[in-house]
């Protein structure tokens, strides 16, 4: 993006993780050890951004899935300050644009008339960061991942999904996965799910940008093909 090339492939440290033996689920995938975030107030009291406890438990709460169960999320996790909301947000973009904006830890859909939803993400770590425009190319519910060369190189134990590690819960790409293109291009990054809650809000990926399952169903859901992504300058 912008002349930089994505030096770390699709994913970020987190899959390099898995590929341990003695790491089996997906808090494998931190890279180092995600402080714990605040705790929120007992059920029913207001978080600061006004939703209660027990509406961020019903909006993080399970979902049914036709291929896995999605669990819910344990909000215990999350600063309230990433939980998905309906903000303004004043833009000239279209209707339905996403835009990631790394510093910031946010990805928004525009919703027009001075509105977007806002989703809180992990993103890119330092060295990865990247900025610029591109469109959703493809996209797909649980996907299969395979590692990039480049990974297998620094890590040769992923040789072993060298032609794909099936989609599932301990799949990387999690339940849905928006490809990134540019020119008819795949970049190598994407917009995906994790079930890791500690990591929104943090910089762990190789340019990837990650939302909380629930919040990818949501963004998958009303995001067609050739939509237009923007990433803003961390």
């Amino acid at each position: 993006m912008d002349g930089k090339v994505a030096k770390g492939g699709e994913m970020d440290r987190i899959a390099l993780a898995r590929f341990r033996p003695e790491l089996i689920d997906r808090r494998s995938f931190l890279v180092g050890s995600a402080a714990g975030l605040s705790a929120l107030g007992l059920a029913g009291c207001a978080t600061t951004d006004g939703l209660s406890r027990m509406e961020a438990a019903a909006l993080y709460g399970p979902v049914p899935d036709k291929k896995f169960p999605i669990p819910a999320v344990d909000i215990d996790k999350v600063d309230p300050k990433y939980y998905r909301r309906t903000v303004r947000y004043d833009t000239k973009e279209a209707p339905g644009t996403i835009i990631v904006d790394p510093a910031n830890y946010y990805v928004y859909r525009v919703e027009g008339d001075g509105n977007a939803t806002r989703y809180g993400a992990n993103v890119g770590r330092d060295g990865f960061l990247w900025s610029g425009e591109a469109y959703v190319g493809r996209k797909a519910e649980w996907p299969i991942w395979t590692p990039p060369r480049e990974m297998i190189r620094r890590q040769p134990e992923a040789a072993k999904y060298a032609r794909g590690m099936p989609g599932g819960p301990d799949n990387p790409l999690g339940a849905r996965t928006l490809y990134l293109y540019q020119k008819g291009a795949y970049t190598l990054y994407t917009i995906y799910s994790s079930s890791a809650p500690e990591t929104i809000g943090t910089n762990l990926t190789s340019g990837c940008t990650g939302l909380l399952t629930q919040d990818m169903i949501d963004l998958y859901s009303r995001t067609p093909v050739k939509t237009k992504v923007i990433v803003l300058p961390a």
